[in-house]
């Protein structure tokens, strides 16, 4: 009898821990599909039954596109940042006209230094290579020289003739201590050697009749210093130019006694 209990305990313990393991798989959607069917409603439950999974279908669509769209907005932040920046290229504005008082200031200055060295007999002779324009940094002197006087004006031009003007002279200027510099370092090298000492000899003279405080012994060095020149013109080693020859044939002139003149 004892036995007989207990499987039937055995028995009943089984069927409702079945009972049990049902309610808990079954959902809430399994439980409105069964009251749908119970009630007739077949129809109905199958179209519920779609909606919800429908539903589910749909949020996890949506939620991927959300994903998706926020994943390429990264994405092209993070390609933005890395590109550079375009800026704006600076506007250019036109330069002023270069002023031209200035310029003509320069160029007057220009033109008294290279006015003063060809006057000085002394310094032509020193720096024989600076009048002479088969040197070419003197030939470059010479033609920018030339480019810039044929440009001044006496009244102001237009701003594009100023503009060509003032670069003339800036070329002039560069020329013209590039020849000064050359002509330094060449000195008296151009020049044989035999005629060297005349060229010396008259550089020594002419000192003399400028520094001297006795009016013969200057008038007496300014005629050898110039016999001197004319064997260096006629051999065309050193040509004085003409405002140093006019400057020294007037410099001999004021040596000689009133009455006196010169040949």
């Amino acid at each position: 009898m004892a036995g007989k209990d207990r499987a039937m305990g055995a028995s009943r313990y089984h069927h409702y821990h079945r009972r049990d393991l049902a309610r808990r798989r079954v959902g809430p959607l399994h439980v409105l599909l069964l009251a749908a069917v119970l009630t007739g409603a077949g129809v109905l439950a199958v179209t519920l039954f779609a909606l919800l999974a429908l539903t589910q279908g749909l949020v996890l669509g949506v939620g991927t596109i959300v994903a998706v769209h926020h994943l390429r907005r990264r994405r092209r932040r993070a390609i933005y940042r890395q590109q550079p920046v375009a800026r704006p290229a600076p506007v250019a504005r036109p330069e002023p006209a270069p002023d031209w008082r200035a310029t003509r200031t320069r160029f007057a200055r220009l033109r008294s230094e290279y006015g003063q060295f060809e006057c000085d007999a002394l310094a032509v002779l020193r720096l024989p290579a600076l009048t002479d324009v088969t040197v070419p940094s003197t030939g470059r002197f010479v033609d920018a020289f030339a480019e810039a006087q044929a440009l001044d004006t006496e009244t102001e031009p237009p701003a594009e003739h100023r503009a060509r003007y003032a670069t003339a002279v800036d070329r002039a200027w560069r020329a013209w201590q590039a020849a000064r510099d050359a002509a330094e370092r060449i000195r008296l090298a151009n020049i044989p050697e035999q005629e060297r000492a005349t060229v010396q000899r008259a550089i020594k003279l002419l000192t003399m009749a400028r520094d001297s405080d006795h009016d013969a012994e200057r008038s007496a060095a300014y005629a050898k210093a110039r016999a001197e020149l004319a064997k260096l013109d006629r051999s065309g080693t050193v040509r004085l130019p003409p405002a140093a020859a006019a400057a020294l044939d007037a410099a001999a002139r004021s040596q000689l006694p009133p009455g006196r003149a010169t040949v």
